[in-house]
């Protein structure tokens, strides 16, 4: 069920009905400013809603108000096993601190970090994680480690709420995407607080970018989920970009374009994985949203590339551009995809104007057919 509290991290509103959030972590030493001011506007540019930083020592501590000052988007600071640099943190301006209640040093400890955040009208992150649950739920964790994880979580919240503070969200993180989508769904039935997703230590943009499909896309689209973060081994840009193609799937975002491409096949006559790498690497630089189809041969690529934005369908010598359901021009292939981003570009710059489409579309070999009597431009 979706989460009925919202929080608000800075600006940004989390749960309680609001859009998913995307958010990420710098991988830089935190006291440097410099670095890290330079991967938290890289990841703003890339769509990053909320950065998550480092606060291992004191000197990442000291460093957090020019951060806080400098970057563009809330900065959320990761503490563990100190209370004090917690209470530097909140004290530096930070939007969140994210504590872990069970290895800060004790109920004491938590209830100072507590005070802390209500005095400075922050909220918190709470959780759990597989890899770090607490030893006397190890039994637990044998029979069911989701089960292991949810307990876990609720321990801390029993105890942030006997404190008196209900802002915050909560995680339950694990590596094994099953355990991950049970811990999830179990907690969100027990609690109404918002939940950030994660599969953690999902891996390299590979293997990571699909276990975290998997995994958030199994809860994302049961309304479970507010905020979420794509854990990679890779540039936290990776994350950012990735997070999002999972929320355009679902249609629950729209943050730049979305392309379809047709899979490789014995009818492909242009190379269409090329083509479609090609034009995927050049979408990244647009924000708007909009579709565009790759298709390689005239079975399929009319259809798809009619119920697109834009597409192109390619050919031996020739390829065609669509636009809004029609074929717009017939060019050599050596320029259709600068072509094709002409069009796209055109389009932007006129206001991005979708006309109505064709209330029926025509077979595709009879589409291809009056396509390629089109002369050559």
């Amino acid at each position: 069920m979706a989460s009925e509290r919202q929080i608000r991290v800075g600006n940004v509103a989390i749960g309680g009905g609001a859009p998913v959030v995307v958010q990420s972590m710098t991988l830089t030493k935190t006291h440097d400013v410099e670095a890290t001011t330079a991967q938290i506007a890289a990841l703003a540019s890339a769509g990053c809603e909320i950065v998550r930083v480092a606060v291992p020592k004191t000197e990442d501590a000291d460093a957090l108000p020019k951060i806080v000052r400098l970057s563009p988007i809330p900065v959320i600071a990761d503490i563990h096993f100190n209370a004090s640099l917690a209470l530097k943190a909140i004290e530096g301006g930070v939007a969140a601190v994210r504590i872990n209640p069970g290895n800060i040093g004790g109920a004491n400890k938590v209830a100072e970090v507590v005070r802390a955040a209500q005095k400075a009208g922050i909220p918190m992150r709470i959780g759990a994680n597989s890899g770090s649950l607490p030893k006397h739920l190890a039994e637990v964790a044998q029979r069911d480690q989701a089960r292991a994880l949810v307990e876990a979580a609720l321990e801390e919240v029993r105890l942030l709420e006997s404190l008196g503070f209900y802002d915050f969200k909560i995680s339950v993180k694990s590596s094994h995407v099953p355990t991950m989508i049970r811990a999830y769904r179990m907690l969100s039935a027990k609690v109404p607080y918002p939940l950030h997703l994660g599969v953690t230590e999902a891996g390299t943009p590979y293997s990571g970018s699909i276990k975290s499909a998997v995994g958030m896309g199994a809860l994302l689209v049961d309304g479970v989920g507010d905020t979420v973060r794509v854990s990679l081994t890779a540039d936290p840009v990776e994350e950012v970009r990735t997070a999002f193609e999972i929320l355009k799937a679902l249609g629950l975002r729209e943050r730049g374009p979305i392309m379809i491409a047709c899979p490789s096949c014995g009818r492909d006559n242009v190379g269409v994985q090329t083509l479609a790498e090609t034009v995927e690497e050049r979408l990244r630089d647009y924000s708007q949203h909009f579709e565009v189809a790759v298709l390689g041969c005239a079975v399929n690529g009319p259809g798809e590339a009619g119920d697109a934005d834009f597409g192109i369908a390619g050919g031996r010598d020739v390829g065609f551009v669509y636009a809004h359901g029609r074929v717009l021009k017939k060019v050599s292939s050596d320029i259709l995809i600068d072509e094709l981003f002409y069009e796209i570009d055109r389009w932007i710059e006129g206001g991005m104007h979708r006309p109505k489409r064709l209330k029926m579309a025509k077979p595709a070999a009879l589409a291809m057919a009056e396509a390629s009597l089109i002369p050559l431009e």
